[in-house]
């Protein structure tokens, strides 16, 4: 048999187990069961991400009102409004730039400085531009002294200088889009790949997202936790093993697992998966110490309703529940109302 990594004990159950837990108290909350839909305690208190990254309101929201938004962009401006939605990851300010400009931003909006007066305003008004999921170092890159004025001068350097626009279309891997967003400034590792994914769930492109995976601090962290040594494997190498093993460790815990709607576990959620696990660990094996001891952000239900829609090409729309969940009518088999 090939080495693998080796297995610190009772830890790396604890990242099927998670696994598992997760994404059961997501398929109860999407059958309308009442609260709470995990008998887990420490998923009961903190705010953890989904099991599969696509599942995430943020990405939910991207994927239905930012790749697929039914209007006439151009294939440019899709890829532009892609990478700007990711850079910031807020959703109030989204709509409210789609608001102020009277659709979504163009890569006209951005040559003229409608986009900067948009998102100046908004800030003026409303405070905070970016949520707190990533940590964005951008004052003064440009030579401005406002992050988001940074960001601006990013996508102007991105896609009016570079026609990274048009380059997207042209690229031939996941690998490949990730290299291409990761020779601009501001574009690190994390965020390349991170973005890489969301433009791969538009129609743009179509790659495998177990092509390449790009680790993360907090998947690093999360595997110094699960295994006690990676026998040779690379931290890329580690989470494909994972993909590649999944059906075979749930069955030897004995973990009724079936996936999102019979799609497995990909390599960005296996990715995602070791970042919430080393978060999961701060409570459940807190002698287990990292870099980071304590879970920042507690659990709160998010009021508003959400409908599920995944990237058509994946072919799950249609297996989606239909019906009433939390009140509200189903628009039809390609959604479905819930609360996350």
């Amino acid at each position: 048999m090939p080495p693998r990594p080796i297995a610190r004990p009772g830890v790396y159950d604890l990242y099927w187990l998670f696994a598992h837990k997760r994404h059961q108290a997501f398929e109860n909350r999407v059958a309308g069961l009442p609260a709470p839909w995990t008998d887990d305690p420490i998923l009961q208190t903190y705010k953890f991400c989904n099991t599969f990254r696509a599942a995430d309101r943020v990405s939910q929201y991207l994927i239905r009102h930012v790749a697929y938004n039914d209007d006439d962009s151009t294939p440019a401006d899709r890829v532009f409004q892609i990478v700007a939605f990711r850079t910031f990851s807020k959703i109030a300010t989204w709509d409210r730039l789609n608001e102020l400009l009277g659709r979504a931003p163009r890569l006209d909006d951005l040559v003229d400085g409608s986009f900067e007066h948009a998102l100046t305003t908004i800030k003026s008004q409303y405070g905070g531009l970016y949520t707190g999921a990533f940590i964005l170092c951008a004052t003064d890159a440009f030579g401005r002294q406002q992050k988001h004025l940074n960001h601006v001068e990013l996508f102007r350097h991105m896609f009016v200088s570079h026609s990274l626009g048009e380059r997207v279309l042209e690229t031939a891997s996941l690998r490949g889009l990730y290299e291409l967003l990761h020779e601009f400034p501001l574009m690190g590792d994390f965020m390349s790949y991170q973005i890489a994914i969301d433009l791969n769930y538009s129609a743009l492109v179509d790659f495998s997202e177990n092509e390449f995976t790009q680790p993360g601090p907090g998947a690093v962290r999360g595997l110094k936790k699960v295994f006690l040594d990676l026998n040779g494997y690379k931290p890329a190498e580690a989470i494909m093993w994972m993909v590649e093993n999944q059906q075979t460790e749930f069955e030897r815990l004995g973990l009724p697992f079936t996936g999102l709607w019979g799609r497995a576990i990909h390599a960005i959620d296996a990715q995602n998966l070791f970042c919430e696990t080393d978060k999961y660990c701060r409570e459940a094996v807190p002698h287990l110490t990292s870099t980071r001891s304590r879970i920042k952000s507690r659990y709160a239900m998010t009021p508003e309703p959400m409908e599920l829609m995944f990237p058509p090409k994946w072919g799950l729309n249609d297996r989606l529940p239909t019906g009433n969940v939390f009140g509200g009518k189903s628009r039809g088999p390609a959604v479905q109302r819930a609360l996350f």
